[in-house]
């Protein structure tokens, strides 16, 4: 690949991504609350919708928190910790497949939903169905890379990506050069991986920002009710009744 565009790809591109993924989220969330959500279609069917959501979430998760932790983590901390690159890759391999095609099987069974029952599809957005297919190209691409990372076992090239990764982090000059002879299919996934930060602040992706983990350590909680007679003309025991036998006196 030209070095111009090698260096436009992966040495600007990332930062024109995250400045658009932050400022456009703000913005969106300051002047365009009502639309932040994820516009469910949960009433027709329902059941296709409960597997593909379900398998897909899980999946996706899965691969985030793996990338995440993968590409960011310092590598010090990994041989501090006395985690080999191979033994990295296989892992990442070995997890990331697994919850690679649990995602792939449920955004399947989203995709399909979404574009062939005709009443989904008429009540669908351009956003909403133009997401659904990119996040499929880009697993597919990621499912793709497999075969790829079976032949470095070594964790080699997985290290050039960590170090890319983390040298756009740290703003640090040069960082494109390092990915420059990549597989094209990584280099791909990659492209694709941060249009998704592009475009994330312009469709449903937004309700990730809602999404509500303060659940996981909120305290439990159980409501108690009194257990009263009612008489017949609705009074509750211990009431006072009205002079002359009719409704009941409010109580003070």
């Amino acid at each position: 690949m030209n070095a111009a565009i090698n260096q436009f790809l992966f040495g600007w591109y990332p930062y024109l991504c995250i400045a658009v993924f932050l400022i456009g989220s703000l913005m969106r969330f300051n002047r365009e609350q009502y639309t932040w959500r994820s516009g469910s279609s949960q009433l027709l069917r329902r059941k296709q919708l409960s597997w593909g959501s379900n398998l897909f979430h899980v999946g996706i998760i899965i691969i985030f928190i793996g990338h995440f932790v993968g590409l960011l983590t310092p590598i010090a901390v990994f041989d501090a910790l006395g985690i080999s690159h191979g033994f990295k890759q296989i892992m990442a391999i070995v997890v990331g497949g697994i919850a690679g095609i649990a995602c792939f099987i449920g955004l399947t069974l989203l995709v399909h939903r979404r574009l062939f029952d005709a009443r989904i599809r008429n009540n669908s957005s351009f956003g909403d169905i133009f997401v659904l297919l990119l996040l499929y190209v880009q697993l597919t691409l990621g499912l793709a890379t497999i075969p790829l990372s079976l032949e470095h076992l070594d964790g080699g090239v997985m290290l050039k990506f960590m170090n890319w990764a983390q040298g756009i982090m740290t703003l640090q000059p040069g960082v494109a050069a390092l990915v420059a002879d990549a597989n094209p299919i990584f280099k791909l996934h990659l492209f694709l991986g941060m249009t998704l930060f592009l475009v994330f602040p312009f469709t449903r992706l937004v309700h990730i920002w809602s999404a509500p983990v303060w659940y996981l350590g909120r305290r439990g909680y159980q409501v108690v009710r009194t257990r009263q007679q009612v008489g017949p003309y609705g009074e509750q025991q211990g009431l006072p009744r009205r002079p002359g036998g009719g409704r009941p006196m409010p109580a003070e």
